[in-house]
């Protein structure tokens, strides 16, 4: 068989791409840069894969062509038995490396990404909205144990009936962002409130936004464009509540991103927790940009991350877990049963599954 050419001058693009970045590893400025070494070093491991596939095709290339041309002079019968054989192992060898080199051109360097951070939000739907946005929460919470992973809360705003208005909490774990970005989006819910005496079926909703958590090399932060304000918490807390001024607000002037954490007692926590929240978001901003630039096509893509979109139903009637981005397949409904009790695995491999597919499309 012959390789997709467009396929192999992209792998030819990141073979090359590979070796400038080996080359730049040897230059003693890039190796103190604390922020600039780490980077690149990522960008670099995330290439070699190609680089050695490139180095493959190459050298498969090169075998075909000198066995093609032994067949083509039909000089010496024994040796065109074995270039025939040799060209039979070759074809074998072909369409195993193209099925690879699909595989690697679509994969993402963020896959590999094990840290996180989650926000979801109560939207329509008054109470009831934040009691789905607790819902949520218990779901992945579920979800995580299974996996192992470790959750810390950043940041958290309750309501009277027992739900969030807000929360925000870092995930950290083998597979978090790989698994995880297919949940941002609007997420809906429809069923009978507790409080509703005729039982009527309510429809309410958040939005949850999955954000790979920025590191000090992915996000440089200009201390001139950070406005940072202190204030005395405004929710629960003791008594330390109003009475020091421990909450801290980041404001990034450039993009008029606004953080506040309040949760913690002391003010230096507070505003480490802020800077956090902040880079992850500024760092997701200036991804979805570069996605978008990149290509307009893949904007439906099932890993966009548009978190405006509504992308599940929980129809608690029906027993029913929809997600509408798997809707021209035959995998878009789940048991509501199992997934609010944070048996996610089916609904996820549906989703990697349909994004795969896309990226192949869209190679």
């Amino acid at each position: 068989m012959d390789f997709n050419p467009a396929l192999v001058e992209k792998l030819r693009e990141r073979a090359a791409r590979f070796e400038e970045l080996t080359e730049q590893l040897g230059d003693p400025e890039l190796i103190a840069d604390g922020k600039r070494y780490p980077k690149v070093l990522r960008e670099r491991g995330s290439l070699e894969k190609s680089a050695d596939m490139y180095a493959q095709v190459q050298q498969l290339i090169a075998l075909r062509k000198e066995s093609e041309e032994i067949v083509a002079a039909a000089e010496d019968d024994e040796l065109v038995e074995l270039a025939h054989a040799e060209l039979e192992g070759l074809e074998e060898q072909e369409r195993k490396l193209d099925e690879e080199i699909k595989l690697a051109l679509i994969s993402d360097p963020d896959d590999a990404r094990t840290k996180v951070i989650f926000e979801i939000r109560a939207g329509a739907g008054g109470d009831e909205a934040s009691l789905f946005a607790a819902d949520l929460f218990r779901m992945y919470g579920r979800y995580f144990e299974t996996k192992r992973w470790k959750i810390e809360v950043l940041e958290e705003s309750h309501t009277e009936v027992g739900g969030y208005k807000e929360l925000v909490f870092a995930v950290d774990g083998d597979g978090a962002w790989r698994q995880l970005r297919f949940e941002s989006g609007g997420h809906r819910v429809q069923r009978v409130p507790t409080t509703e005496s005729q039982g009527r079926i309510h429809t309410s909703a958040a939005t949850v936004a999955v954000l790979p958590e920025a590191e000090d090399a992915d996000v440089d932060l200009n201390d001139n464009d950070l406005r940072i304000d202190t204030m005395r918490s405004s929710g629960p807390g003791g008594q330390s509540v109003n009475k020091t001024s421990s909450a801290v607000r980041i404001t990034h002037l450039p993009t008029d991103t606004v953080v506040i954490c309040q949760d913690e007692k002391s003010q230096h926590k507070n505003k480490a927790k802020a800077l956090r929240i902040l880079r992850s978001r500024l760092f997701e901003a200036e991804q979805r940009r570069l996605h978008e630039e990149r290509s307009a096509a893949r904007k439906s893509m099932v890993g966009s991350g548009d978190r405006s979109a509504r992308v599940r139903t929980y129809n608690f009637p029906q027993n029913r877990v929809t997600d509408h981005r798997l809707e021209d397949t035959d995998k878009k409904n789940f048991s509501l049963e199992q997934i609010i009790e944070g048996r996610l695995e089916s609904l996820i491999e549906a989703l990697e599954g349909k994004d795969r597919q896309d990226r192949l499309e869209n190679l």
